[in-house]
């Protein structure tokens, strides 16, 4: 098997000194090996995305959206080479992997494209006219769990606006970013534009954080990963947009439809196998609906397969490696200590499990929401259920979390649902279940960040407003020649 690359700088793939395996999350064989990257390359990468910057800030608009356009039907024909990667890498389930995993960031880029008109966009004000300006160079740091659609939530809005990309991709799931860059050149996206430098975060992602030729880092993962990175970042002031952890309510009204709701609470904590920011970790449930709802969740989770992700019939895989699964274990132990009566799974994992990377699906109720696995993020298959006596308590509950990533409520009165989705402090929030929409705004509040992603608000993160003073006298003169 040869080792995959480094570093792409300039159209031109390099080796790195060191070589780690890629394994499969399902049974640990090996799937590739890729060489890391090193301080020099990253150095090397930014520079060529700084001198690429002055011709492509310079393309037309149409231009700009003829390559994403070609990039998008180019990752449209590697679909299912790019959800085996991720099945093999993350443990993402075969069908999860090719609706989202390759799906997803096919999405995120034509709701960019879709709200690229809005870059050309003037408002005068007074006798002012303020546009928008490519902020120059970005890093683009990305997590593990969805690896492709990670990177284009952060590499589609800034081609789009203009500027140049060094990209770090997750070091635990780095195979997909070949087929990207493969695409990205097929589209004719011009040598230095993109450039892409495998490697661990401190080493390569610290670099890039640290460059001062590099205006502004967008950065995903965890709330400790990220504040590190706008440590150094603030070194030479440039700007960063962090997506961070999650420890998401989902809220239900003594009116919930518990026929949609309890099917629906299972899925959105069980994403990815769990392996999701965004997953609705914490159950907030009335106590007139306790009782049932205990009843059919644990009786909803009990029917969940578990097993190989490339088996139709299951529906919760692997997680992405043992250190990961071993550190989901010693939550479930903290919950199996006192901090919660078990419902569902526990740590009895059995035999014909042991050679992959796996975690029962696992329900606690009657936690209090001060304990350890109410408050921290778990990233594993692993739902919590808190019990309140009114809507007043739920949603106290429900913002008693330093994070504030996403949400959901379920009422049979929308209104309802609204009123009390509006009063969570959290960036977005579905109603009654409703699916993620690539176009809207995506993002948090507290620990779980700053910036948005995705559509016209995620294109604009990558844009810096520029106000054109012009003399007085000219809005004088066009008021007289008014009709």
């Amino acid at each position: 098997m040869d080792v995959l690359p480094a570093a792409y700088i300039r159209g031109t793939w390099q080796m790195g000194d060191e070589a780690v395996t890629v394994t499969d999350s399902a049974d640990g064989t090996t799937v590739g090996e890729v060489s890391l990257g090193s301080t020099e390359q990253a150095a090397a990468a930014v520079r060529a995305a700084h001198e690429a910057f002055p011709a492509w800030s310079a393309t037309t608009l149409a231009e700009r959206k003829n390559i994403l356009r070609a990039l998008m039907t180019g990752l449209q024909g590697r679909s299912q080479r790019i959800a085996d990667s991720a099945t093999a890498e993350v443990g993402s389930v075969s069908a999860f992997s090719l609706r989202v995993q390759a799906g997803l960031p096919v999405r995120a880029l034509e709701g960019t494209i879709d709200a690229m008109d809005a870059i050309a966009e003037v408002e005068d004000i007074g006798t002012s006219r303020v546009q928008g300006l490519p902020i120059g160079v970005v890093a683009a740091i990305a997590p593990w769990n969805y690896p492709l659609y990670q990177i284009m939530g952060k590499l589609a809005p800034a081609l789009a606006a203009g500027c140049t990309v060094v990209v770090k991709p997750p070091q635990q799931a780095p195979l997909t970013v070949y087929d990207l860059v493969a695409e990205l050149e097929n589209a004719g996206v011009p040598a230095g534009v993109v450039n892409v430098v495998q490697g661990r975060g401190p080493v390569v992602g610290e670099a890039f954080a640290d460059h001062p030729l590099v205006d502004m880092v967008s950065f995903t993962g965890s709330t400790a990963a990220g504040s590190r990175i706008a440590e150094v970042a603030a070194r030479s002031v440039k700007k960063v947009a962090l997506e961070l952890g999650g420890k998401s309510a989902n809220v239900f009204a003594a009116d919930a439809d518990l026929d949609r709701a309890i099917p629906g609470a299972v899925r959105y904590f069980l994403m990815n196998n769990g392996q999701t920011c965004s997953a609705l970790t914490r159950l907030i449930v009335p106590r007139s609906l306790a009782a049932e709802v205990e009843e059919r969740l644990t009786a909803e989770v009990e029917a969940q397969v578990v097993g190989d992700p490339r088996d139709a019939q299951t529906t919760v895989g692997p997680l992405v490696s043992a250190a990961q699964r071993r550190t989901v274990e010693g939550y479930i132990r903290k919950g199996l200590g006192g901090e919660g009566r078990l419902l569902a799974g526990g740590l009895d994992l059995p035999a014909e499990f042991q050679d992959g990377h796996y975690v029962l699906p696992t329900v606690f109720t009657d936690v209090d929401p001060k304990a350890t696995i109410a408050q921290e993020e778990i990233f594993g298959p692993v739902l919590v259920v808190h019990v309140v006596d009114d809507e007043e308590e739920a949603i106290r509950v429900a913002n008693d979390s330093p994070y504030g990533l996403s949400g959901g409520v379920w009422s049979a009165d929308e209104e309802r649902a609204v009123a009390i989705a509006r009063r969570i402090r959290t960036g977005q929030v579905s109603i009654n279940g409703a699916p993620f929409n690539a176009a809207a705004p995506f993002g948090g509040f507290k620990q779980s960040g700053y910036g948005r992603e995705l559509g016209r608000h995620g294109i604009a993160e990558y844009l810096s407003p520029q106000s054109l003073q012009f003399p007085a006298h000219r809005e004088a003169e066009e008021t007289r020649e008014r009709p």
